[in-house]
């Protein structure tokens, strides 16, 4: 990310998320991070998961502002594709596509490490993220 952000212009490194001591990176290692170039959106993960190696080089991020365009998405790129881990799918195609619901990275980057973990051990069980789950999770609340 610093190598792209440092060749390109109009650039900048947006968030940088950490794994803590829930996820499956090392605690404190970076887990995703997002960056502009040329004023445009991109987000890096640091594929720790088996999963990851399934993935092809380039995937598409595609933040929904709703849960129910997250599931209209799931439903239709997932048709004859594999779904994966953590809001991950690969389409027909063979392209992967991370399908976020917003509000995710502010559960995911709190500075609250119980309750970072907590959403972060609920997205670790999910295929298709549900954001109201990963809330109640972030809160606590028993499912």
């Amino acid at each position: 990310m610093n190598f792209y952000v440092s060749i390109f212009k109009n650039s900048k490194i947006q968030e940088v998320s950490r794994y803590g001591d829930a996820g499956p990176g090392k605690s404190g290692s970076v887990m995703t991070m997002e960056f502009q170039l040329e004023g445009r959106d991109f987000m890096a993960i640091n594929g720790t998961q088996p999963s990851s190696a399934q993935l092809a080089p380039i995937a598409l991020f595609v933040s929904c502002e709703m849960q129910d365009e997250v599931d209209r998405l799931w439903e239709k790129l997932g048709e004859g594709g594999q779904t994966l881990q953590c809001g991950w799918l690969r389409d027909r195609y063979g392209i992967s596509w991370n399908i976020v619901p917003q509000g995710l990275g502010e559960l995911l980057g709190s500075d609250d490490v119980e309750r970072q973990q907590r959403a972060m051990r609920a997205m670790l069980q999910m295929e298709k993220l549900d954001i109201n789950a990963l809330r109640r999770a972030y809160d606590g609340v028993p499912t």
